[in-house]
């Protein structure tokens, strides 16, 4: 099973360190790396900036760009033009459904990743979780699980690993 998971990062260059940190660890076999997205927002920068982590990655560039869409940008409108966008995109929601993103999942990414952070959203399966939450908390800045699509269950172990 695929396993979606958001890592934010205090820092805007923190998502970017976690790329190479798990393609090192892909390439120890700790992970395995579906597909992966990040996030940067630089500080003085009216928005953020996005990068689809593999270009052939499982998903393609309109699912990274219709969920960053979605999170970052539509918040931009007034609440009216915010309704409407958010019942046009009521059939695209349904695909989001299917990787364990709703609206909390949403409005949680969108009330943390600001200006001066960063986030990586990686589409992960067979990871040695222990042995990849010792190498994140050693080499990386501060960071939060922000959301994953594992059972309540899945999701308490995960976050005790990685301690957060």
């Amino acid at each position: 099973m695929a396993t979606l998971t958001v890592f934010k990062f205090d820092t805007a260059d923190g998502a970017e360190k976690s790329v190479t940190l798990c393609q090192d660890l892909e390439k120890r076999l700790l992970v395995k790396i579906i597909d992966g997205a990040i996030v940067t927002w630089p500080e003085g920068s009216s928005k953020p900036k996005t990068k689809q982590m593999y270009p052939l990655g499982a998903m393609d560039q309109t699912f990274w760009g219709e969920l960053f869409g979605l999170i970052f940008f539509v918040p931009i409108f007034g609440p009216v033009a915010r309704k409407v966008m958010e019942i046009a995109m009521g059939p695209i929601g349904g695909i989001f459904a299917d990787y364990g993103i709703n609206n909390d999942f949403i409005k949680e990414v969108r009330q943390k990743v600001k200006e001066g952070t960063s986030a990586a959203f990686l589409l992960t399966e067979s990871a040695a979780t222990d042995k990849v939450a010792e190498e994140f908390k050693k080499k990386l800045p501060k960071y939060e699980i922000l959301a994953t699509n594992l059972s309540r269950e899945q999701e308490e172990k995960l976050r005790a690993s990685f301690g957060v």
